[in-house]
């Protein structure tokens, strides 16, 4: 039997050269999951075939519902080496998707965050990009380690001609930068490095209010296992309990109770204390929202939105280096510009897999 691919983008035809078994006509009606690789993808197709005796036959595919395979990249966000970070998935949409799709697809992968990254717009002066986010049960507004991931799959896969992409979100347009790191060589020679960058987030601010927790106080150091709370605060876009304590090791040492953070106010709770005054760190946090499907967030960019204006004022400035200390760990550059009310998130990522998406 001789198979022939015509078309693996559209309409398929698979041409059969069969035997002669018989001068008279025989119907035949098979139904069968036909596997075909194709550059790569595994693509089944169920075929009815109808053969009629003869030396040749040809079958058609119906192909009507069939979608393109959506190729994904699961990249580590916030991290310099694999398995650390945030790992989230970054899906390629060449045609639109319902939203259940996307959301089921987000079930399946389970992490944090997938997201889907459409076609470039055309208009733009620079790669311009639609972007959205899902966690495994919702859509967010915003987050900060899924679009590092997405600049960085398009930066290193050459998707992008440029080093600065724009992305049409919830939240408005978010721009990714590639960033040279700048390597000191001696106190006064400073050497940018083109083998080695960052990519910096330019997100807007979280504003964080008084939030009066009397009421609340006895659950949320339940949740948070009976540690010492010195501040709490809420964030104005997020709605997120920004929840202070006493120290940074108290941070890495937490035993959250997530039957409890369930019952706290707001979406989801964003713990953190000063670093310790040895560390290379001005604050360390973590980030659990239950709420949304995710238990802890590992390293979450768009909290950082909100520490960075808390820990502006308290510490008296606005450039940080934040540690989230989770079990994976990662690091965050940060600069807070009051003046437009921006937040530049610095970091790096680690592709780790990548695949397609069949159904």
């Amino acid at each position: 039997m001789k198979i022939v691919l015509e078309d693996w983008i559209g309409r398929f035809a698979l041409h059969a050269h069969l035997g002669c078994i018989s001068k008279r006509l025989i119907f035949v009606n098979i139904f069968f999951k036909f596997p075909l690789l194709v550059s790569g993808f595994c693509l089944k197709f169920e075929i009815a075939v109808l053969a009629l005796t003869g030396n040749m036959a040809t079958v058609s595919v119906p192909t009507s519902n069939a979608k393109k395979p959506v190729k994904y990249f699961v990249v580590d966000a916030f991290a310099e080496s694999a398995f650390k970070g945030n790992p989230a998935a970054v899906c390629l949409l060449e045609e639109e998707r319902e939203e259940e799709w996307l959301q089921a697809l987000a079930s399946e992968f389970n992490i944090s965050e997938t997201c889907f990254l459409t076609t470039p717009i055309s208009d733009a002066s620079v790669p311009r990009f639609h972007l959205r986010w899902f966690t495994p049960v919702a859509e967010v507004k915003l987050c900060g380690h899924a679009t590092l991931a997405t600049a960085h799959t398009l930066f290193s896969s050459g998707l992008v001609d440029s080093d600065v992409i724009e992305f049409v979100t919830l939240s408005g347009i978010l721009i990714a930068k590639k960033i040279p790191v700048i390597h000191t060589t001696s106190a006064s020679n400073l050497q940018k490095d083109p083998t080695d960058s960052y990519i910096e987030l330019d997100f807007p601010v979280n504003p964080v209010r008084e939030f009066s927790f009397e009421a609340s106080a006895s659950l949320i150091s339940e949740a948070l296992d009976g540690a010492s709370i010195i501040d709490v605060k809420r964030t104005q876009i997020a709605d997120d309990l920004l929840v202070v304590i006493s120290s940074g090791k108290a941070i890495s040492e937490l035993q959250p109770k997530l039957e409890a953070l369930v019952k706290c106010p707001g979406r989801g709770v964003i713990v953190s204390g000063m670093a310790p005054s040895n560390s290379e760190f001005d604050f360390i946090s973590r980030f659990f929202c239950p709420k949304l499907g995710i238990s802890e967030d590992p390293v979450c960019g768009s909290a950082h939105c909100a520490l960075a204006p808390y820990w502006s004022k308290k510490l008296g400035k606005c450039d940080f280096k934040a540690y989230q200390a989770s079990p994976r760990g990662g690091v965050i550059d940060i600069h807070l510009d009051e003046t437009t009310q921006r937040v530049f998130l610095r970091g790096k990522a680690v592709t780790v897999m990548e695949g397609y998406i069949l159904v």
